[in-house]
């Protein structure tokens, strides 16, 4: 559940903002055809992925709110990540699309109308940043609507990129500057769309959250009176608020040793310091599966450090 603001509330922000997001790319795409500026038909190209982006959040946000069921045991969490990957991918591959027509265009420009250029951008300007202040309370805890956030303001400084570029070709006449912006909406783009590219693919391959380390984990749980060892430890995120541990754990002794006040101790102690309260334990005397060497953290640095060092021998 998003802090501080209902689904049903961010679901009327997000219809709003596909609204409005479509009447922008209508007019900058007409502008943009009418007047033969690349400025604008690439901050409406971008626009145009955005739109697509809002609504995959939108579907994204509606999927979450399903609950769990007997195929999908964790529900629909993840819907808003693949979403955000998908919308960062997509992104990613449209600057690489403008930065070569740009770069065409710096070869060979065309004669571009600075003041409607300025009009169109500066509308365009105003309902993108409406439109990344009406997600911006819903981005703080939710990575799917922070995609979107990011892509609405970033939208926002394109567009008065574009109005400024209009200005200067107005008084300057110096139509080069038409394409000179189409490269900054690539700059824009790659400097929002990466890290949530990055993001959601670590969360989607289920790597351990960045700020833990699996190996201090480990040791902490280790460091509790009656454990003797851990292994089989796994730390990953359905999605970024919702992380999830599972371990084995050696307890000193016998079966006496297995004990509620150790469990609880444990699941006390990660809560505390790692913020992890989604915790599965098994607990025993013995290892299951002595040789099994993926279930070993050591095991796994050791492996690690003989493969560095027969690739530095050779």
């Amino acid at each position: 559940m998003t802090t501080g603001i209902t689904y049903s509330r961010l679901r009327s922000r997000l219809h709003l903002a596909l609204t409005l997001n479509a009447f922008i790319i209508t007019a900058e795409f007409a502008g943009g055809f009418l007047l033969d500026s690349m400025g604008l038909m690439s901050d409406a190209g971008h626009n145009l992925i955005d739109q697509g982006a809002l609504f995959l959040a939108l579907y994204a946000h509606l999927l979450t709110t399903r609950p769990a069921s007997e195929t999908r045991t964790f529900g629909y969490h993840r819907a808003g990540v693949i979403a955000a990957f998908l919308n960062s991918f997509v992104l990613l591959l449209t600057a690489l699309g403008i930065a070569l027509v740009g770069m065409k265009r710096l070869l060979h420009p065309v004669p571009v109308d600075g003041v409607w250029v300025m009009a169109i951008a500066a509308l365009s300007f105003v309902a993108n940043l409406s439109i990344a202040l009406l997600l911006q309370h819903g981005a703080k805890d939710d990575l799917n609507i922070r995609s979107a956030f990011w892509h609405m303001l970033g939208d926002a400084w394109v567009s008065l990129g574009v109005v400024i570029s209009g200005g200067a070709i107005l008084l300057t006449g110096w139509t080069i500057l038409d394409p000179l912006v189409s490269l900054l909406v690539v700059g824009a783009i790659v400097r929002g769309a990466w890290p949530l590219f990055k993001e959601s693919m670590e969360v989607l391959l289920e790597s351990t959250p960045p700020g833990i380390s699996a190996s201090h984990v480990a040791a902490t749980i280790e460091a509790i009176p009656g454990v003797e060892n851990v292994h089989d430890l796994h730390i990953w995120a359905v999605e970024p608020r919702l992380v999830m541990l599972t371990c084995h754990v050696i307890a000193k002794g016998d079966d006496t040793a297995l004990t509620n006040t150790l469990l609880h101790t444990i699941r006390t102690r990660v809560a505390a310091e790692f913020g992890i309260r989604h915790v599965t334990i098994q607990m025993g005397t013995g290892c299951c599966e002595p040789d099994a060497v993926h279930c070993d953290l050591s095991k796994l640095a050791d492996r690690h450090e003989d493969a560095e060092a027969v690739h530095a021998h050779h």
